[in-house]
């Protein structure tokens, strides 16, 4: 593969900027400014003013390029979930949005256990909404009952690899993942039991990715990462940083009451306490959705890239031995 191919190469260009203002200038008129935010290996981020107000361009790698479409979607079923669209161009991902200022997590609401709860919450109610309507969208499945072969499949791929590949899965670790094979089926029978509905996995859901709107609700941002698999799994981020930023261990009540506002949206399928002792197995199986996400990442990215971020996919695959961010590992029963 030529380096002119690699997305990173090709955001670089006069023609890409060329098509870019193109696209601007079509949504919101001649711009006036635009300004790179961010330039990494998955995704590019640029600020625009034109017309009197600001806005957010994206566009990501090829792997991840479902988030114009998906966006446009998600407006047009739950506009008050999601920043509101000025643009989406699904053949190309490019993705206009309105700039409704500060994310919670720059406001300072990463410390408010209320806050954490909204957004579980408020993420849980689109996925609720979004069942049965986004099927056509053609994103990546990640069903529980796919989640030990998934694992047992990422292990044999990633242990393949060259002993210098940054990419490659340590022997030793993939040892321990086999061995724990039987236990992640276990974790997955637990999660099906529920019947759940499958729907949207945000798969990044944390305060820098999350905005207060005029009318005091919260709007998400940056979809790339989704994937579409069993709810619960979808609080695996969410509760992991949760926990992080508020500084709590992972059986404090707290990060419970945060889980709950979002196990209330399906509480009419499943009763409360069974939704909450499958918690746990469905937190470890969203792991995998953020080892997927990378794994389509990585897919595109330079050689100088994958030195430092192609180990991604492996580490999030290893993290499965770890306990989940709630109920610790006694949890799992």
């Amino acid at each position: 593969m030529s380096t002119s191919t690699w997305t990173s190469a090709l955001w670089a260009t006069e023609q890409f900027r060329a098509e870019l203002c193109a696209f601007l200038t079509a949504a919101v008129g001649t711009p006036e400014r635009v300004e790179v935010v961010a330039l990494r290996p998955w995704s590019a981020l640029w600020r625009v003013a034109a017309g009197g107000r600001t806005s957010y361009a994206k566009q990501n790698c090829p792997g991840q390029a479902h988030e114009a479409r998906l966006v446009a979607r998600l407006a047009q079923v739950a506009p008050d979930h999601v920043v509101p669209v000025l643009a989406a161009d699904a053949d190309r991902d490019l993705l206009l949005t309105a700039d409704l200022g500060p994310t919670v997590h720059q406001r300072g609401g990463a410390g408010d256990p209320a806050i954490w709860a909204r957004i579980a919450a408020g993420a849980a109610d689109l996925q609720r909404r979004l069942v049965g309507r986004i099927e056509d969208l053609h994103l990546t499945v990640l069903a529980p009952a796919d989640a030990t072969t998934y694992v047992a499949d990422a292990v044999g791929r990633l242990t393949a690899l060259g002993p210098d590949d940054p990419r490659r899965l340590a022997p030793e670790v993939a040892v321990l993942l086999e061995a724990l094979l039987p236990t992640v089926e276990r974790w997955s029978d637990r999660v099906e039991d529920l019947e759940l509905p499958l729907t949207l996995l945000h798969n990044d859901l944390h305060a820098e990715n999350v905005v207060l709107a005029p009318d005091g609700g919260l709007r998400f941002l940056d979809f790339g990462d989704a994937v579409v698999g069993d709810p619960l799994a979808g609080l695996y981020v969410p509760l992991a940083m949760a926990r992080e930023s508020l500084g709590l261990p992972t059986d404090d009540p707290v990060l419970w009451r945060i889980a709950d506002a979002a196990l209330e949206v399906w509480s009419d399928l499943a009763s409360p306490a069974d939704l909450r002792a499958a918690l746990p197995a469905a937190l470890q199986l969203g792991r995998l959705a953020r080892v997927e996400s990378w794994r389509r990442c990585v897919a595109t990215m330079t050689p100088g890239e994958r030195v430092e971020f192609g180990s991604a996919p492996a580490v999030r695959l290893a993290s499965l031995l770890d306990p989940p961010p709630v109920g610790g590992r006694a949890a799992l029963g």
